[in-house]
């Protein structure tokens, strides 16, 4: 029996960022990093600031080179940015000048893709991410949150089969954030994309992912791997549940003792 190859594949990923100093000052970001995603999962990954969460997000978009390692998508090493990935960051981005639907076609321009076709995906996805009726608004006269919707419209222009997301919803308020997790739920199982996030915020770790990956302070190695055991509906009022708790309670004791943490889970069954 013959089995596809993972979405994302990572194999002993080193990055080390070389001073002008000399190597006495260089920097090891990450330390033998590894991960297999499946095509449409969902997965986190969490840790403190400086572990060097962003460096890997970076290398999975074909943003950062010069590693040690493996970084593939479907088998193919990643030699720079690639069609198959989109990427949405903490701040949404967008020209200030430019109306909703012309911020999210940026990418047809750029990638020179046809602009009709680009056009009916753009309105296919502005209804997605319930923003129908906004396409002629400009990015002052929206709310945090719907500016990063379109931020996530954007990312999904091309039709990427990965969607990359670091920190989306960190500068939003708790309401806005819980509701965007909410959305951000429902985007993914509509789309079937697969999803990488980067968080700092244990809730949302739990709430969004199928599997977390718990990073330690650098140089950046995975600690831990937590497959969260929820439904797949999940109201916001499930964080309220006992299982959620020993989820949470899990990934914060691997965060506090990192070098007590089992295993990661692709490990322990290797």
């Amino acid at each position: 029996m013959t089995t596809s190859p993972a979405m994302i594949l990572v194999e002993g990923l080193t990055k080390t960022y070389r001073s002008a100093a000399g190597a006495a000052e260089s920097v090891t970001a990450l330390a033998d990093v590894s991960m297999s995603i499946a095509a449409g999962e969902f997965v986190s990954v969490l840790g403190p600031s400086g572990c060097g969460k962003t460096t890997l997000l970076r290398i999975l978009a074909g943003l950062a080179g010069d590693y040690q390692g493996r970084a593939a998508v479907r088998g193919t090493p990643l030699r720079g940015p690639s069609r198959s990935v989109g990427v949405a960051f903490q701040d949404a981005n967008l020209l200030p000048w430019r109306s909703i639907l012309d911020n999210v076609l940026l990418p047809a321009q750029v990638l020179r893709l046809d602009m009709a076709a680009s056009r009916r995906r753009a309105h296919e996805l502005l209804e997605l991410v319930g923003l129908k009726g906004f396409e002629r608004k400009l990015p002052h006269e929206l709310s945090g949150g719907m500016r990063q919707r379109v931020s996530i419209a954007r990312a999904l222009l091309h039709d990427p089969e990965i969607l990359l997301m670091n920190e989306p919803f960190g500068a939003l308020d708790a309401i806005t954030r819980d509701n965007m997790n909410l959305e951000l739920r429902r985007i993914w199982r509509q789309s079937a994309k697969t999803v990488f996030l980067i968080t700092h915020s244990i809730p949302e770790a739990v709430y969004l992912s199928q599997r977390v990956f718990v990073m330690c302070s650098r140089p950046g190695r995975i600690v831990r791997e937590v497959a969260i055991d929820l439904p797949d509906e999940r109201p916001l009022d499930i964080m309220a549940s006992p299982r959620f708790g020993d989820h949470a309670g899990e990934l914060r004791h691997a965060l506090d003792h990192p070098a007590a943490a089992v295993r990661p889970a692709a490990l322990e069954a290797a």
